[in-house]
């Protein structure tokens, strides 16, 4: 007989019950059994999966006695991140296709090379003819996540060969999906926001003369008016977003995916449903929220005695979302300084203040210094805690005037440079499926006869 909304409803609230009961895993077996849960140590220390070149975190040193935890340090392809910041603004130029170069080749590019790589990102920056009506502004969704995915597993269904997994046919297609994903990203937002919100539909072209970062925000906004230093920092936040090693949640899909044959459209819709979580690339979402209750519940965000009772509060499970966290704070590697977060503040602090936002920067850094406090203080843990990149990450976002439903769209617009590397990567060196042991604890019961039940 045929069941109504309410009667699956009811069933599936009655049922969970019981799939709750029999998931429940003693927590005694995984320290019995020596479990590395999450595929970690209890000093955050990761279990080695695998090796790679594209990238290095350092976040402690060897001493005569011991590691010693030291300030965090990211390299791609062995240079320092820092510098290749640096080095970017120093000569007054963006660096999104520059850094992305050098995570796909290996090495810095000369004058040349850059521009035709970057002739090459321009050109491939289009989408199929129609694309746009026809999968797009379909079905339009406030999870632009999904949005993206759907869009990206579509576009295989267009590529000349989407299958064939020859490292010149997946560097094309991973070329491409770099090229496109600002795209698909902001026209997914646009769907949204003109059919769901009722707001009025802007789908601009992007320029072929202008970088990376310089078209998001021209495709972004109804003018497609942007400031130099709201170009810069985005393109900042790109490099510094771009790649984290191949032990992060999505790089690993990434390796994973790859690993069983796939096609290259599948892995990255795959490793995008990864960072869509709130532990990963939703991260900055949730630092926005939280600051925005604080400012509901703390009568004078500049008092500090104030500001550490709600954050005491955040770690009680008093405010809120209750789970115990102070969203931004802490990382899974670095202990003393997450090295994107120092690499970014500064530059934040100079966009409030062009924006007008210093007493918002000022409560930042007020929570960036006593939250480190009052966690050490009231938690029991096994390294350092420090701000990380997400931290600030939300507020740049929010001084760009991007919506918050494209905060971790643009996390992947820049990742997706760093799993295309992890996926040339895993087809060079491996051809074993990654297949990690899961070892049961579950008790033999009997068969039992349907009537006898």
């Amino acid at each position: 007989m045929k069941k109504s909304r309410a009667d699956i409803l009811e069933y599936v609230e009655n049922k969970s019950v019981e799939n709750i009961a029999c998931s429940k895993i003693d927590p005694e077996l995984f320290e019995r059994y020596s479990v590395k849960r999450g595929l970690r140590d209890k000093s955050g220390t990761g279990v080695l999966a695998g090796l790679t070149t594209i990238s290095d975190i350092k976040s402690y040193e060897e001493t005569e006695h011991g590691k010693q935890p030291c300030p965090g340090v990211l390299s791609y392809r062995g240079i320092n991140v820092t510098e290749l910041v640096n080095g970017c603004i120093r000569e007054n130029r963006f660096g999104f296709e520059e850094a992305s170069y050098l995570l796909l080749f290996g090495k810095l590019p000369n004058r040349q090379e850059l521009k035709d790589y970057s002739d090459i990102i321009a050109t491939l920056r289009c989408l199929p003819t129609n694309f746009v009506r026809d999968v797009v502004m379909k079905a339009p969704s406030k999870d632009i996540m999904n949005s993206l995915t759907r869009s990206v597993l579509t576009l295989s269904a267009y590529d000349s060969n989407p299958t064939e997994m020859t490292p010149d046919n997946v560097l094309r297609q991973c070329l491409s999906l770099i090229s496109r994903f600002p795209m698909l990203s902001v026209y997914g937002y646009q769907a949204y926001n003109h059919y769901i919100c009722n707001d009025s539909l802007y789908i601009h072209r992007p320029d072929p003369k202008l970088s990376t970062a310089e078209n998001i925000l021209r495709l972004l906004r109804p003018n497609m008016k942007y400031s130099a230093l709201e170009a810069q920092v985005l393109d900042i936040a790109l490099i510094l977003h771009m790649e984290h090693g191949g032990g992060n949640n999505s790089s690993f899909t990434t390796h994973v995916v790859t690993s069983s044959g796939s096609d290259t459209f599948s892995v990255m819709a795959a490793a995008l449903c990864s960072l869509k979580g709130p532990k990963h690339g939703g991260a900055n979402i949730k630092v926005v929220e939280m600051m925005n209750d604080l400012k509901k519940h703390v009568r004078d965000t500049r008092d500090e005695d104030e500001v550490r009772a709600y954050l005491e509060k955040l770690l009680n499970r008093e405010a809120f979302d209750r789970k115990g966290l102070i969203y931004g704070m802490g990382h899974a590697v670095y202990s003393i300084s997450d090295p994107r977060a120092e690499v970014f503040k500064g530059f934040v602090k100079k966009l409030a203040l062009a924006k007008g936002r210093d007493e918002d920067f000022a409560l930042y850094t007020m929570i960036d210094r006593l939250a480190p406090q009052v966690i050490s203080e009231r938690r029991r843990i096994y390294k350092g805690v420090s701000p990380n990149v997400d931290f600030y990450s939300g507020f740049v976002y929010s001084m760009l005037d991007i919506p918050l439903e494209l905060y971790t769209p643009i996390f992947a617009m820049a990742r997706i440079v760093g799993w295309s590397a992890h996926m040339l990567e895993e087809l060079t060196n491996v051809d074993k499926i990654i297949r990690p042991a899961y070892k049961s604890v579950s008790s033999p019961q009997p068969y039992v006869a349907l009537e006898d039940r």
